[in-house]
């Protein structure tokens, strides 16, 4: 009984650092297997990130290289309160959030159209999409034929119902950003309908038999079953909307490089004129750790707002 009990006390230990080393070994494996990626990001995004954070509080020409570096503290966070271009930017920004909505209300109604009163589904939500997935550089070369002042199409129509000094559109300060965000609203319309589409499939098509037993028309059905029940959708939608307005850049240095007057510099094309043109960096990097601080804001305050109106 006794030379058992030693047999299995001593093979519990062996046991155990079979389990260790196995463990260690899945360990390693697993870190040998994510560590491309995790190399990436650090290489790519954390180290630039932070980067970006030191440097906003120096004053550097990069062309003058690391002895060049001027610590300033918060001299650059200051300086921007009175940038006129850059507060500029900033209320440019904050009206292309308007193109959120837009785009977003458009995109529910034709995903409701189209997945209840449509046929050749499929040919509609390839036309709708094409804007979304087509080269920027294409988009905005027929746009800017569209929006030509004096023998654009859209000008042509306009005479044709009786305008006759229709808008200059991209060479008017006052159309400019507009104009921007008209083709914004049209080539994001395609993906958020196809998401929307996606989100009205997964809702129980009981809820609408239920309704019409009780005798409700399509605009309670819309009210109370399909627009509570997209909320998570919409809420998903509007925070990456949100977010990708302070990323436009494509459209803004292919069509009217921030002009005119500065009609349509965004934040980011400003930050990219500080640092690249300019040769500003520390002042560039600065503006980014702004950039970020607003939509960080924007994110959270959209967080804690959707507790009141999106339902899970």
């Amino acid at each position: 009984m006794e030379t058992s009990t030693g047999a299995i006390g001593n093979s519990v230990p062996g046991k155990s650092r079979k389990l260790r080393s196995l463990h260690s070994g899945e360990t390693l494996a697993g870190w040998l297997f994510v560590s491309p990626m995790l190399l990436g990001v650090t290489v790519l995004v954390l180290i630039p990130i932070i980067a970006t954070l030191v440097l906003s509080f120096a004053d550097w020409n990069f062309v003058q290289g690391w002895n060049g570096i001027d610590w300033v503290g918060f001299g650059n966070f200051e300086k921007l309160l009175h940038d006129t271009p850059f507060l500029r930017s900033v209320r440019n920004n904050f009206l292309f959030l308007l193109a959120v909505p837009i785009y977003m209300i458009v995109s529910m109604a034709l995903a409701v159209i189209l997945d209840r009163h449509v046929y050749m589904k499929g040919y509609f939500k390839v036309a709708y999409f094409m804007p979304y997935i087509s080269s920027i550089v294409a988009v905005a070369v027929v746009w800017q034929v569209l929006f030509q002042p004096s023998y654009g199409p859209i000008n042509q129509v306009l005479r044709a119902v009786g305008i006759d000094n229709p808008p200059m559109w991209i060479a008017d300060p006052n159309y400019a950003l507009i104009s921007i965000m008209m083709i914004v609203i049209w080539t994001s319309i395609g993906f958020n309908m196809i998401i929307y589409i996606a989100g009205l499939q997964s809702i129980p098509k009981d809820l609408y038999e239920a309704a019409d037993i009780d005798g409700a028309n399509g605009w309670v059905k819309f009210k109370r079953i399909t627009f509570p029940l997209l909320s998570p959708t919409s809420f998903f939608l509007l925070v990456t909307g949100v977010i990708s307005t302070f990323k436009v850049f494509d459209i803004i240095a292919v069509m009217t490089q921030g002009g005119p007057i500065g009609s349509t510099s965004l934040m980011v094309w400003y930050l990219y004129d500080t640092a690249f043109v300019n040769l500003k960096v520390g002042y560039a990097s600065s503006i980014a750790v702004v950039l970020f601080v607003f939509v960080l804001l924007i994110t959270f305050g959209q967080w804690a707002a959707q507790k009141r109106w999106v339902n899970y």
